[in-house]
């Protein structure tokens, strides 16, 4: 019998297309406010890229296998929702890896005041780097504080947001002069200078200095999350959260259904048809309103509507599962601090430079800048037991300044060519090759996959393997944008996904944001 005989009832208050983390939200605020809800997921599971998965046959290990960090989830939410969830803290923020003087040293933050101090006078050979280091950051501090807050409010206007912050001159570095501009002004250090820019670049293909200022707004969205700034460890992996937000979407009254695919949207101000497949053939039931936790051009698609500018992701996603933590050429600091925050490789200022030059002329990067993440090493609960005692880790890695259109002729062959190009720039910086610390799953294969764009596309439906489904947007109002920043051109059909204004990011703010616009209405 079809599943969709399992629904129950014709029409519903709202009728949510995606059981992402922010389609959870939506759905339990929604039902907790008596609304009569209907979740619709394309997979066979809710969660969408926030979920935690056994990537290696056989083997015991759960990885954040797509979203790895939280920054961006207001405690609101959690509050509001009474989810049982936490996260941990990173003692050590990074640690970036460099040849000085012929050497193999680096430079780790965290720590502490005094000896994050120690560490750039050590690096740098004096105070200034660290002087502008703290300043710089006290200022983003501020901003983040006064930021925060406004991301699960109606959208303030530009003007309104500018006086929020009060400060000129943060405003001017932050939100209309490149912050190439600012990195060039505060810090002389090569590496410096590249840590600082790497925020403004992941998931978003820029350069520092581009007019668009989209690394800017990359920039703004990964320092102010929590009004810190800092990004955590998801206890028990990223699925945790999400299956905790299934929890409480289902015990609110909230009618979830997955292996149904969403395939056209008819709006009407008054009654909207969805249609669905479950695999069996088309149903179409009714909804008040629709709240799409899918790209604007998945949106776009069910609407019958055009795209004029396509998405596209710039990242590579490698997951890996070690029997050890490999040995570091730079033998003043413990790979279990190196790797504990995150560990920059070839990210210096000029590194990232040439990197976006090359991929912009349409050429892999010679040198691929990237970032590893172990969260193991702050969670260990999410290795079994037995992987967990003989000291098994997880990484992750994040790989830059890769364009979906550099995949679209082969996927296979560039996504093989740029992972192992990126693992030689990891192995540049070992006392030993990577691949010697690799694990086995159940088949004798070492435990390394890799994502591209276009894989991205293919898993998760993320158009071109945008992250964020399409370029991030300040967090103010603009002449198109509505009260929350979760209007369509349709009334009655709202985004509740990263493609709203302040979304990206595992945050749940749009969905909470479209929960609020319907609560309003």
């Amino acid at each position: 019998m079809p599943r969709e005989a399992a629904l129950s009832k014709d029409v519903y208050d709202v009728v949510i297309v995606g059981g992402g983390h922010n389609g959870l939200v939506a759905a339990s605020y929604l039902a907790r406010a008596g609304r009569s809800v209907l979740l619709l997921e394309r997979l066979d599971t809710t969660g969408g890229a926030a979920v935690s998965s056994r990537a290696f046959s056989g083997v015991d290990a759960r990885l954040s296998r797509y979203s790895y960090l939280v920054s961006l989830l207001p405690p609101k939410i959690v509050d509001d929702l009474g989810l049982r969830f936490q996260v941990r803290k990173r003692s050590i923020s990074s640690y970036t890896p460099a040849e000085r003087a012929g050497r193999c040293t680096g430079l780790l933050v965290g720590g502490g005041e005094e000896r994050t101090r120690a560490a750039f006078r050590d690096f740098t050979g004096s105070d200034a780097e660290y002087t502008a280091w703290r300043d710089f950051y006290g200022t983003t501090g501020q901003v983040a504080k006064r930021v925060f807050p406004t991301l699960t409010e109606p959208l303030p206007t530009r003007e309104e947001l500018r006086a929020r912050i009060g400060d000129d001159a943060a405003w001017r570095m932050l939100f209309e002069e490149p912050l190439g501009v600012a990195i060039e002004d505060r810090f002389t250090d090569d590496v410096v200078r590249g840590v600082v820019l790497t925020d403004g670049l992941i998931g978003t293909f820029a350069d520092a200095h581009d007019a668009d200022l989209a690394q800017n707004i990359c920039f703004l969205y990964h320092v102010i999350g929590g009004g810190t700034g800092d990004w955590d460890v998801p206890v028990g992996g990223m699925g945790a959260l999400t299956t905790e937000l299934a929890r409480v979407a289902r015990e609110a009254g909230t009618e979830i259904v997955t292996g149904h695919e969403v395939v056209r949207i008819q709006p009407d101000e008054s009654l909207s048809l969805v249609t669905h497949d479950d695999g069996y053939g088309e149903a179409t039931v009714g909804a008040r309103k629709v709240l799409v936790n899918a790209s604007p051009e998945a949106l776009a698609g069910m609407l019958g509507d055009t795209v004029d500018n396509p998405a596209e992701g710039a990242q590579l996603k490698v997951n890996m599962l070690l029997r050890r933590l490999p040995r570091l050429r730079d033998t003043s600091v413990d790979p279990r601090e190196a790797f504990s925050g995150t560990f920059h490789i070839s990210e210096g200022y000029g590194q990232l430079r040439r990197a976006y030059r090359e991929a912009a002329g349409g050429r892999l990067p010679s040198a691929p800048p990237s970032e590893i993440y172990c969260h193991s090493l702050t969670d260990p609960s999410i290795l079994g037991p037995e992987l967990a005692a003989q000291g098994y880790q997880t990484l992750t890695m994040f790989g830059l300044h890769t364009p979906a259109r550099l995949f679209v002729e082969d996927n296979a062959a560039a996504r093989d060519a740029l992972t192992k190009a990126a693992l030689a720039e990891l192995d540049s910086v070992l006392d030993e090759p990577i691949a010697d610390c690799l694990a086995l799953d159940e088949d004798g294969r070492p435990c390394v996959e890799a994502k591209s764009p276009i894989d991205l596309e293919n898993d998760l439906r993320l158009p071109g393997g945008h992250i964020f489904h399409r370029a991030l947007a300040f967090p103010f109002a603009g002449e198109t944008t509505g009260r929350w920043g979760v209007e369509t051109a349709y009334p009655n059909v709202l985004l509740c996904g990263a493609g709203a204004v302040r979304g990206g990011g595992v945050s749940g703010i749009p969905g909470h944001n479209a929960a609020m616009a319907v609560l309003e209405g």
